[in-house]
């Protein structure tokens, strides 16, 4: 084996270095073919550099040079997942669990609801989501908890940033639902200033 790589090595180097004038020699050695820059010890004949250089380049490739050295050749990257990226059987169980806990408030329940609600629409084929996003989400239910009611906010509006760019039913359905909680705001404070109002109006 070391003698046929060294072979192959002076057929490169003669080629390379552009020292055509020298004679390569085609050697069959126990039914193998084999290169020299010397004449086979035994059957063999002198061959051109035009004729050389094909089988040169066949043996440099590396699938040749690997089974050459009895090595494996490298198995090809896995292929990526095709169409959707959604949460498993037991995140999506994990995620229902946290959305019915007592110890979270009305908006953050409402919240890891609406995330159970649609990791269930990605498993039925909705949308088109990535690790990446799965990863706001879960960042986004972890926050939940946290003291600051701003950070909370801020988390449920990144995933639902992300959801709607995923999805465009569920992006018409966040936009209405924010439509209707503004006008549901903007009816409370008008009811709350026309109290205020009427309280500070003094009685005949």
């Amino acid at each position: 084996m070391k003698r046929w790589c060294s072979g192959v090595a002076a057929a490169m180097v003669l080629l390379v270095s552009g020292a055509s004038a020298q004679q390569v020699w085609k050697c069959e050695v126990d039914g193998q073919v084999r290169f020299s820059d010397k004449p086979c010890p035994g059957s063999g004949q002198p061959v051109s550099e035009r004729t050389l250089q094909p089988n040169v380049v066949e043996s440099l490739k590396p699938e040749t040079v690997r089974e050459a050295l009895g090595r494996p050749a490298a198995a090809s990257a896995p292929a990526g997942p095709a169409g959707n990226v959604c949460p498993g059987d037991g995140e999506i169980r994990s995620m229902e669990t946290r959305g019915n806990s007592t110890t979270l408030g009305d908006p953050e329940r409402q919240f890891m609801q609406e995330e159970v609600r649609r990791a269930l629409q990605c498993r039925a084929g909705r949308g088109r989501y990535t690790d990446a996003d799965w990863s706001i989400s879960r960042a986004a239910q972890a926050a939940q908890t946290q003291l600051s009611e701003r950070a909370r906010r801020d988390a449920r509006v990144r995933a639902e940033a992300m959801h709607s760019a995923a999805d465009p039913e569920e992006a018409d359905r966040i936009a209405r639902r924010r439509i209707a909680e503004e006008r549901l705001q903007q009816r409370q404070q008008r009811a709350l200033l026309r109290g205020q109002n009427a309280a500070s109006t003094p009685s005949p």
